[in-house]
């Protein structure tokens, strides 16, 4: 099973793993993590959990996590999900190309490990 993550959920994780970095408070990253899913794919991780519990699943990765690297976190979450025979992708499947309503992002694989640049 493949799971997409789009840019903006990628983004929004790595913008709430700095803020738990900085603060020490996972709970807001946690719930990011969790809203990035939509509820198919929860209730698809939940059949494949022993607990069934994908909140709870999403604790225990972040207390392997511990709060350093960024890059760590993610690896840890594909880490994770592959456990489970799921493939964590950061981009939309290509069926999608005809929906998308910004032509300016690409749908090429996003890798979270690049940084962003801000035209600000």
């Amino acid at each position: 099973m493949e799971i997409y993550l789009d840019k903006r959920a990628v983004r929004q994780i790595r913008l709430s793993a700095e803020d738990a970095t900085e603060e020490g408070d996972t709970e807001t990253l946690r719930e990011d993590i969790f809203e990035s899913f939509s509820e198919e794919q929860i209730e698809d991780i939940e059949r494949l959990l022993d607990n069934g519990d994908f909140f709870e699943f999403l604790t225990d990765m972040l207390e392997e996590w511990g709060g350093d690297d960024v890059d760590e976190l993610f690896e840890i979450l594909e880490t994770s999900l592959g456990e489970l025979n799921i493939d964590l992708k950061y981009a939309l499947p290509a069926e999608d190309d005809d929906d998308d309503p910004d032509p300016d992002d690409d749908d090429e694989d996003f890798d979270p490990d690049e940084d962003e640049v801000d035209d600000d």
